[in-house]
Order: structure tokens, then sequence, then C-alpha cells
């Protein structure tokens, strides 16, 4: 299908839980599934051809998702670099927050989640782990990593056309205190549809001892989670066009401007440089 890997193929691992001798990191994600995004500078004509609305998020089968990846070939928008029109890496949010940290700024970090054990599920580990992720927290098991196709245009706009549907997950009752122990803070992005996963990874941080930021992704889920965040006690939340909420810390990103509710004379910058700082 065109894409370009990050790594050569190899036969997917049976397991990716080596023995833990290393310090815990610093900051953990929780990224119930792995995720491969597929990244496609395209033109706005191919959008007419698949479901869902332009600049929007919207499941799809894995029969729609491979349908996506062949008419990318045609839609394509010239390049100047030569790359092949598709890139395949590692994706999630969480995750690319958590290779951020550790390849951007040197923090010690790790994942707690699952992946398949196909070929994607293989990807994903290869991707964070030269990113210098800890992956022992990261549970292999049978069946398929999710896949998420995003279009990007000409100004940068993207439209993401996720399968996840058939994507194996963690689930709550496979926590262990010893996944968190020993680490200062966890990063968890809000899903609903995964409420009892969340609910129990931040319940068992907080007995660890670990901060929690938890980006809330849109000032909808913002309106749905006051209760969730006043019981969590959340010491960082992402929050998006919404009113202040009750934790330590909170971002809001208004149209135009960053700014932090409290303490209002710190600016977006500096707060975060000073608590990655701190980790």
């Amino acid at each position: 299908m065109g894409a370009e890997a990050a790594h050569p193929q190899q036969q997917p691992p049976s397991s990716v839980r080596p023995c833990r001798e290393a310090a815990a990191p610093a900051v953990l994600g929780l990224q119930l599934s792995a995720l491969i995004d597929h990244v496609a500078r395209v033109d706005w004509s191919l959008l007419d051809r698949v479901p869902g609305d332009r600049g929007g998020s919207q499941q799809v089968s894995i029969v729609e998702l491979n349908h996506i990846l062949n008419e990318v070939n045609t839609h394509i928008l010239p390049s100047h670099n030569d790359l092949t029109p598709i890139t395949t890496i590692a994706g999630g949010s969480v995750a690319n927050t958590i290779r951020g940290l550790s390849a951007g700024f040197g923090i010690s970090t790790g994942i707690i989640g699952a992946c398949g054990d196909d070929n994607q599920g293989l990807l994903f580990v290869n991707n964070m782990s030269f990113s210098g992720v800890d992956l022992t927290r990261l549970r292999a098991k049978k069946g398929h990593t999710a896949q998420c196709v995003c279009l990007v245009d000409a100004s940068g706009n993207r439209t993401m056309r996720p399968c996840l549907s058939s994507a194996v997950k963690i689930q709550a009752n496979e926590f262990r205190k010893e996944d968190f122990k020993g680490s200062k803070w966890l990063i968890v992005r809000y899903a609903q549809q995964n409420m009892e996963q969340i609910i129990e990874a931040i319940r068992i941080a907080k007995q660890e001892g670990l901060s929690v930021s938890l980006d809330l992704a849109s000032f909808e889920v913002c309106m749905h989670t006051t209760d969730l965040i006043a019981r969590s006690k959340l010491t960082f939340c992402l929050i998006f066009l919404c009113d202040c909420l009750p934790c330590r810390w909170s971002v809001t990103l208004g149209l135009s401007l960053l700014t932090f509710w409290r303490p209002v004379t710190l600016t977006f910058a500096s707060p975060m440089r000073m608590k990655l700082e701190r980790l």
C-alpha cells in the first residue's frame, strides 16, 4: 500500500514484558490499545470518497480503512523530498506524548497498555523502543493492533479515521500496583467507552502516590467529566474551551490564547518546563 515503516518488518514478538530491573520510569502513559498511524498528505477530493465529515474523527471498519489506504495513492499531494505516500508509525496521543518526553527531553517514560501479535504490534514496539520508551508494562495479546488513517491537507488540517473495534486492549483487572510503583506521573487521555479502565488506573496511581495528567480532548468531554475530575483529585488537567474545574493545575485552551488558570501569572511555556524539571 505504499507505506513507509520506521523499521523493517519481522516476526511479531510473543511478549514484550521482560524482567524489570531498571528504575521505574518517571512518567507513565496509559494507552489501552497500541495504535499505528498511517499519515498521508492528500487533496480534499479524497474525503468525498470516505465516510464521515472533513476535519473530524470517525471510526471505520478494517475494510474501510484498507479502502482509504488504497485511494491515497491517487490523491496524494506532490512532495519535494520523494517520500513514499504514507508514513506508518506508532501513534495515539498518549504514545506521542511520552515518546516526545523521552526523545525530546530525556525524561524516562513507560507505557501501560496492550498490543496485538501482528505486524502493526511489532511496528509499535519498534517505534516506541527506538525512542527510549519502557515497554515492560505493555502486554502482548493475540489479536489485532489498532490503526488510524490520518489524512492531512495542504494547510495541515487533519481528518482521522481510526479502526479500533477489533483491537486488543488492556482490561481494568489486569492493572497491578507494580505497574505504577515508583513512577511520578500518569498521563491519561479520556475515552468514554473505556471508563472502567481509566478510573481503575487513576485509583491505583493515586494510591501509589502518582500525579495524574488527564487530557479531556474536547469541550464536550469537559462538560460531562467534572465529577470524574473531582473524585480523581487530578494534579494536571488539559481542558479545551472550558471553565475552571477542580484540579490543582488546569490549562484552558481558548480560540487564540493558551493560558493557565492557576496560577494566573505563569505563561503556558514556563510552568510546563518547570513541571518537567521537577520529575
